[in-house]
C-alpha cells in the first residue's frame, strides 16, 4: 500500500503551513518544448520518476470492481514500472512546465477529474491524447489530510452518472477521480486534498485578528453560518472567541438572491428580536451572522441558505453599481395605438377583444391554454392569439427558483418538444423563460414562471412559499376559467367524474373541477389531461420515436390503436398510428 505521502509542517514564504510531500517523487524536469519524444526523455531523466496515465489506473479500478454504481477503489500504482509494463493498457505521460492555468482551461482542463484553474504542474498523455493535473497523475493511493485526521482517504474513481457529491474543501462538485472516506463520507478533489494548508489566514473585511487553524472542530459552531459542521475544515480566533469554517471564511459580503428584488449584505449579527429567514421561513438566532436587506428593514436570510445553488449565484457585488430595476421590467410589446399593440414575439399586429365564446381548438400561443371567456390579443392575418395577462408577461424576469434572470423566447411551431419545465416537470410547447448560460441550463414555462412567493391558496389557510429542495417539484394548477375549485369535505356530496364516470369518494381525490351552473365535477387531470400544455402540430421525439400532436375534432374522438379507448384529449400521431397519449404512444418502444 503507498504509504509515503504525508504533510509537514513548513515556512513558505515567511509563512508557516501544513504542506503535502512524498519522498519517492523528484520534480519534474523543466521541459521546454514538445520536440523530445518519450525515449528521449527516458534516457535524459533516468533519476526522475515516470508516470503511468491516470486514466489506466481508473480503467483498472472500474473492472475489478463489483458494483460500477458506487466507488471503485484504486490500487494500482502511480508510477510506470517497466518490468510490468503492458504497452497495449499502460503508457507514460510527458510532464508539461510551459502550460499555465489559463491555457489549461482553455483546453478544457483535467482529462480525469474535470477540475479547472486548479494547479500549477500539468502532464500530457500522446497515446490518449488528455492532459492531468501533477495531483491527479502522482496521487497516491491513501492519503492523510490535516482537513481528516480522524481516518486515511481512499483513492477512488466513482461515476458521474450516480449522485451528486461535492468536494470538503472547495465545496464543488466531484466526478471520476477523488479521495474518499468511506465511514465519514467525506469526498475531496486530488488537487484539493494536496494543496498547502496554512497555519494562519488574515481576513481584514471578515475580522480583526488573524485566524488559526483548528484541526480538531467537533464541537464548535461556526460564527459565520450559525451550524456546527463537525468534518468541516474550521479556524479559530483565540482572542474573540471566533469561530469559522474554511468556506464560510469567503462568504461574499453584497449578493443578489432570487427571492429579493434588492440586493443584501453580510451582517456579522442581528439587533434582538425575533427573525424569521426569507427563504427558509425558520427562526435566526441573533448572535451568527445572516444576509440582510439595507432597504427592506425587515427582510433577513440564513447564510447558508442565502447562497444555496437555486438561490444565488456566489457573485460578491461589492463595489459592484447596482442596476436599475428598469432592467428586468421591459414589455414585451410596443403600444401602437388603444386597443393595439406590437408583440416582440409576432411579426403582425395585435388588438384587443374580448373573448365570449369557447373554442377548443382556439388557444393561447404563450401558455398554450384555451381561450375562455376574458381579454384576449388576436391577429387578423394569421390567427395568432395571447391572453390579456400572458401579453403583459416581461421580456426578462428574476424568479425564486432561479439565480439568474430568465429571458421570454418561443418554442418554434414544429420543431421537436425537447422543452420541460424544471418546475412542474412537464412538456411544453408554449413561450419559455429560459437561462442558457455555461454554467446552467434552466427552463420555466410561462404559468409556472407567472407564480410568486407568497401564494394565497384557497384551500390553505396560511401563505404558501416556494419549496427549497430542488428535488421537491413544486407543480401549479391555479389556471383561472369557468370552473370553480372544490376541496376535502365538498367533495362527499359530488359522486361522479364526468370525463372518466369513476366515483370521486373511491380515487383519493381531495381537490376538483365544480361547475355551479352545470352541477357537474370533474377530475383535475381527467380536465386538463396529462400533457395539456402541448401544442397542435408540435413533434415529440423520445427513444427515437417521433411523435406529433393533434387536436381532437370537436364532432369525433378516435379510439388509440394501443388501448383501444376513446382519445379524450390530445392525439399522438406515430407515423399512422392513433394514440390517445404520451405513454400509449410508446407503449412497445
Amino acid at each position: 500500500m503507498d504509504v509515503n505521502g504525508e504533510f509537514h509542517r513548513i515556512e513558505k514564504d515567511g509563512k508557516l503551513c501544513f504542506e503535502y510531500h512524498h519522498s519517492k517523487y523528484h520534480p519534474i524536469p523543466q521541459i521546454q518544448s514538445l520536440s523530445s519524444s518519450n525515449e528521449t526523455i527516458i534516457n535524459n531523466h533516468t533519476s526522475q520518476s515516470l508516470f503511468v496515465c491516470p486514466v489506466t489506473r481508473c480503467r483498472v479500478a472500474l473492472n475489478e470492481s463489483p458494483d460500477r454504481s458506487t466507488f471503485s477503489p484504486i490500487f494500482s500504482s502511480p508510477e510506470y514500472l517497466f518490468s510490468t509494463i503492458d504497452h497495449d493498457l499502460y503508457h507514460s505521460l510527458l510532464p508539461l512546465f510551459w502550460c499555465n492555468n489559463k491555457d489549461f482551461e482553455i483546453d478544457g482542463g483535467c482529462d480525469i477529474c474535470k477540475g479547472l484553474n486548479s494547479g500549477t504542474d500539468y502532464y500530457l498523455c500522446d497515446y490518449c491524447n488528455g492532459q492531468y493535473h501533477r495531483e491527479c497523475v502522482q496521487s497516491p493511493l491513501k492519503i492523510k489530510s490535516p482537513y481528516h485526521l480522524q481516518h486515511s482517504l481512499q483513492l477512488c474513481f466513482y461515476c458521474p452518472s450516480a449522485r451528486i457529491i461535492e468536494c470538503l474543501v472547495c465545496g464543488r462538485r466531484i466526478s471520476r477521480l477523488l479521495y474518499y472516506c468511506d465511514i465519514c463520507r467525506v469526498f475531496m478533489h486530488s488537487v484539493c486534498v494536496m494543496k498547502p494548508i496554512p497555519f494562519f489566514i488574515d481576513l481584514p473585511k471578515r475580522h480583526d485578528h488573524p485566524l488559526t487553524y483548528f484541526p480538531r472542530q467537533t464541537f464548535l459552531t461556526c460564527n459565520v453560518c450559525g451550524l456546527l459542521r463537525k468534518l468541516y475544515p474550521t479556524y479559530i480566533c483565540v482572542t474573540c472567541n471566533f469561530v469559522a469554517h474554511k468556506d464560510c471564511m469567503y462568504f461574499p459580503r453584497i449578493i443578489q438572491i432570487s427571492r429579493h428584488r434588492h440586493r443584501i449584505s453580510y451582517k456579522s449579527s442581528l439587533p434582538s428580536g425575533e427573525w424569521l429567514c426569507g427563504v427558509c421561513r425558520q427562526n435566526i438566532e441573533i448572535d451568527y451572522g445572516a444576509y440582510s436587506c439595507d432597504k427592506c428593514c425587515n427582510y433577513v436570510v440564513h447564510s447558508i441558505c442565502a447562497l444555496g445553488k437555486d438561490v444565488c449565484d456566489g457573485e460578491d457585488l461589492e463595489g459592484v453599481p447596482e442596476e436599475d430595476d428598469i432592467t428586468l421590467g421591459v414589455e414585451s410589446f410596443d403600444v401602437i395605438s388603444e386597443g393595439v399593440i406590437l408583440h416582440f414575439l409576432h411579426d403582425h399586429h395585435l388588438y384587443l377583444q374580448a373573448s365570449t365564446l369557447y373554442d377548443e381548438n382556439k388557444f393561447c400561443q404563450a401558455c398554450v391554454l384555451p381561450i375562455f371567456e376574458g381579454n384576449i390579443y388576436s391577429c387578423i392575418e394569421c390567427g395568432f392569439i395571447l391572453h390579456e395577462t400572458c401579453a403583459q408577461s416581461r421580456r426578462k424576469l428574476q424568479h425564486a427558483l432561479h439565480p439568474h434572470p430568465l429571458t421570454l423566447r418561443p418554442l418554434n411551431q414544429y420543431e421537436y418538444v425537447g422543452f420541460e419545465c424544471d418546475a412542474c416537470d412537464r412538456f411544453c410547447g408554449g413561450f419559455i423563460y429560459g437561462c442558457h448560460s455555461k454554467e446552467c441550463d434552466f427552463d420555466l414555462d410561462i404559468r409556472c414562471a407567472s407564480i410568486s412567493e407568497p401564494v394565497d391558496y384557497q384551500g390553505h389557510e396560511h401563505p404558501l412559499y416556494l419549496a427549497l429542495n430542488s428535488e421537491e417539484q413544486p407543480i401549479c394548477h391555479h389556471d383561472k376559467h369557468f370552473l370553480r375549485v372544490l376541496w376535502e369535505e365538498e367533495i362527499c356530496d359530488k359522486s361522479w367524474c364526468e370525463v372518466c364516470e369513476h366515483d370521486l369518494r373511491n380515487t383519493n381525490t381531495n381537490v376538483i373541477y365544480w361547475c355551479d351552473e352545470c352541477c357537474i365535477t370533474v377530475h383535475v387531470e381527467c380536465l386538463f389531461g396529462d400533457h395539456p400544455y402541448l401544442k397542435h402540430g408540435q413533434f415529440l421525439k423520445e427513444n427515437g420515436i417521433k411523435l406529433q400532436i393533434l387536436w381532437k375534432s370537436n364532432t369525433s374522438r378516435p379510439s388509440c390503436n394501443y388501448c383501444k379507448n376513446r382519445c379524450q384529449h390530445k392525439i399522438f400521431m406515430r407515423g399512422d398510428i392513433v394514440a390517445c397519449s404520451r405513454r400509449c404512444a410508446l407503449s412497445d418502444s
